[in-house]
């Protein structure tokens, strides 16, 4: 008995093995399902459904039976659905009862190119996934495999998709596609998981890469993918179009770079963007901007054109409010020497962060302070400043180059108008001084380079750069570099500014050997009229600058100026002076046939005792009232004008001495009017005029037999004045 229960119960678990094995690999054919699969089906509109043979397994991995099926005919609004295989899974304990339920699907399909894919494009939701399926998407291959589970009352619980693409390609533009790509996908109902992502787009190469789309609250994308660019001139002006809105990309010139990009986009249920973040890091090889306009100034005299990067890493981050960037390498502005460069760039909505550091070899000029950097020599530059809108912030700004030094701080800039300043110190080879801004501004150095300083001012434009400030100044300089290599020692001046303009000044100079200059101005109270002076015991420091007393030599000066808010009014005058290898005037007595005196202005110079000028400047126009030149050899008298655009106009009288000296001497004085004797005795002198612009005045010359009262006035009360 016992025999007969022990093969018994072999036996029954020899058939129980079988059949699981059975089951569990090649099934059991039946069709006994067939009604019940085909009502479930028909209980979903649309669907046509024809079962050829039905094969009933267990699932020993989830312990559940199924039924499958090999290339059933579906049809979905009259598409069909390539399915290779299909497989039920039935609830146990509802088959028991006769009234089997289906908890889950599983459907293969058949390998789908792109043609048989555009063909299922109708039944596709959403609209937009429709339309890159039918217009963007070229070729490809798609292997797929869908999971379909159902709740107690058969209705769609969750699903899942997964598959791979192949050989895919995407026209995105005209003449920009998406080529060779493949990735492998995961999609249910909440999320949408691509990975492996390869590809490339026309320069870019894309590998690595992944795309996680969350549905459920609107659509949240995340991607990390690296990228391989490799762009020359010709690829980027292709796609330059595309990128109008970017003039910095219609600039780039070439780029090769290895980079990792991470993107995140959030999205509101009509797919509008709420939010995204895009950060990029890796490095560039190498690249090339131009400059939209070549960058040339006052400052540097070479233009740049253009600027090289190599081995520049970098990091930056895209956002709505935020942009930021850094980049680590080195640069170069003729594509052969490469320095170093660090870049760290920050703007959150309006407000910009700068902080910028490198070395640089070209030229380089401060003309205020007489500095020039070489380009032999290698200079560095920390710069750390805020922009918003139209304010600008120079937290601080560092220059050094071998033992020449710049430092600002707090460097203040509104609307392209200088705002306010907290220090800045300067020591070159020539410089040794710092400014300082509180109540007042505070001047103090051991030397200062005034070299270049007029010439600078005279470029100048004539807006007002400096109407921000609004304080009283004190400059105290031991020793002052000025024009013509001449030394000014303890030079101090105080005054006031207003609206960036002296008003007041009191200031004094030692040019040394019982030498001075004196400088002040004062404001009627009363009026806006300013009352300007200045004297100094030398000449050509003043003067050096203005081509008209080329080759005046010796002397004093004496300058006054009454001066208000649209106009000026001024007298010049300089006493015991010669005039040495002036070209103008050696030119004016070469035309006059006064070669003496000529080779006289040539040589040894020619002396004058007094000269006069007297001028009105309104706005850019200059007229010339009355210049007097009177000396022992030649007296001038002329008068003019200069325009804005540099044409001058001057008209005179030129007469030598001797006929001077021959005339006065044989005329009456009749009260203030001065009358020659003998008008046709032959009195000589030259009438002239000197016109055009700037280094290209054209001289005439006419003799004259009669000189006119106020001429002759003239020569008469400066002879009272020497007795």
């Amino acid at each position: 008995m016992k025999k007969i229960i022990i093969n018994l119960f072999l036996f029954i678990l020899i058939l129980m093995v079988s059949l699981i094995v059975i089951l569990s690999t090649i099934g059991l054919e039946t069709n006994k399902f067939n009604k019940f699969i085909s009502k479930k089906v028909s209980q979903s509109k649309n669907i046509d459904l024809n079962l050829d043979t039905i094969k009933f397994k267990i699932d020993l991995k989830d312990l559940s039976l199924f039924l499958e099926t090999q290339n059933p005919q579906i049809k979905y609004r009259d598409v069909y659905v390539p399915i290779q295989n299909a497989k039920l899974y039935i609830d146990f304990l509802s088959l028991l009862k006769s009234n089997p339920k289906i908890i889950k699907t599983n459907l293969i399909l058949k390998e789908l190119d792109i043609t048989q894919l555009k063909k299922l494009s109708i039944i596709i939701k959403p609209s937009n996934l429709k339309s890159l399926l039918n217009n963007k998407i070229k070729q490809g291959k798609l292997i797929s495999e869908i999971d379909i589970y159902l709740n107690e009352q058969g209705l769609l619980k969750d699903f899942i998709i997964k598959g791979k693409v192949g050989d895919l390609e995407i026209k995105f533009l005209k003449d920009l596609s998406l080529v060779e790509t493949k990735f492998s996908f995961f999609a249910d109902k909440n999320d949408i998981l691509i990975k492996n992502i390869f590809g490339n787009i026309e320069g870019i190469n894309i590998s690595d890469g992944d795309i996680k789309l969350n549905l459920e609250n609107g659509i949240k994308l995340t991607s990390n993918f690296n990228s391989k660019i490799d762009y020359d001139e010709r690829l980027l002006e292709k796609h330059t179009k595309y990128f109008s809105e970017y003039k910095i990309i219609e600039r780039i010139k070439s780029l090769k770079a290895v980079l990792n990009n991470n993107l995140s986009i959030d999205f509101d249920s009509t797919y509008k963007v709420k939010d995204y973040n895009y950060n990029i890091s890796g490095q560039l090889e190498k690249g090339r901007l131009d400059f939209l306009k070549p960058i040339s100034n006052n400052y540097i005299k070479e233009q740049i054109k253009e600027i090289y990067f190599s081995d520049l890493k970098i990091r930056s981050t895209f956002s709505p409010n935020n942009i930021s960037f850094n980049g680590e390498g080195k640069y170069s502005l003729n594509n052969l020497d490469f320095l170093k460069m660090n870049l760290e760039s920050y703007q959150r909505n309006d407000i910009l962060n700068l902080k910028l550091d490198f070395d640089y070899n070209k030229d380089f000029e401060l003309i205020p302070i007489n500095y020039k950097k070489s380009k032999d020599t290698i200079a560095n530059l920390v710069l750390d400043l805020e922009k918003k809108r139209d304010f600008i912030k120079i937290n601080s700004l560092y220059y050094e180059e071998g033992n020449n030094l710049i430092k600002i701080n707090d460097f203040k800039i509104k609307n392209n108008n200088f705002f306010s300043f907290k220090k800045i110190e300067v020591k070159t080879n020539n410089n040794n001084f710092f400014i300082k801004s509180g109540k007042k501004i505070f001047v103090k150095g051991k030397k200062f380079d005034a070299s270049n300083l007029s010439k600078f001012l005279s470029k100048q434009s004539g807006e007002n750069k400096l109407k921000k400030i609004n304080k009283y100044i004190e400059i105290d300089f031991t020793n002052v570099t000025v024009p013509m290599s001449e030394k000014l020692q303890n030079f101090k001046l105080i005054g006031e500014i207003k609206n960036g303009k002296f008003v007041k000044i009191s200031s004094k100079g030692d040019f040394g050997g019982n030498n001075y200059l004196d400088i002040s101005m004062k404001k009627d109270e009363n009026s806006e009229k300013k009352y300007f002076e200045i004297y100094s015991d030398l000449t050509r420091p003043l003067l050096s600058e203005y081509s008209f007393f080329n080759g005046l030599s010796g002397g004093k000066l004496n300058f006054t100026s009454t001066i208000d808010n649209t106009s000026s009014i001024s007298k010049l005058k300089i006493e015991d002076f010669k005039v040495i290898n002036a070209p103008g005037v050696i030119k004016l007595l070469s035309l006059a046939d006064l070669g003496g005196l000529a080779d006289l202005a040539a040589g040894e110079g020619l002396s004058f005792d007094l000269l006069l000028i007297e001028f009105e400047k309104n706005k850019n126009f200059l007229k010339l009232n009355e210049i007097l030149a009177l000396g022992p050899s030649i007296s001038v008298l002329m008068e003019g004008y200069q325009e804005e655009n540099g044409l001058t106009s001057l008209r005179g009288t030129l007469v030598p001495a001797k006929t001077i000296n021959k005339m006065i001497s044989k005329i009456p004085v009749i009260g203030n009017i001065v009358i020659p004797k003998d008008v046709g005795e032959g009195l000589f002198g030259i009438s002239f005029k000197m016109k055009g612009p700037k280094d290209q005045i054209k001289t005439t010359i006419n003799p004259i037999r009669t000189l006119t009262p106020r001429f002759i006035q003239k020569i008469i009360d400066k002879n009272k004045a020497a007795k």
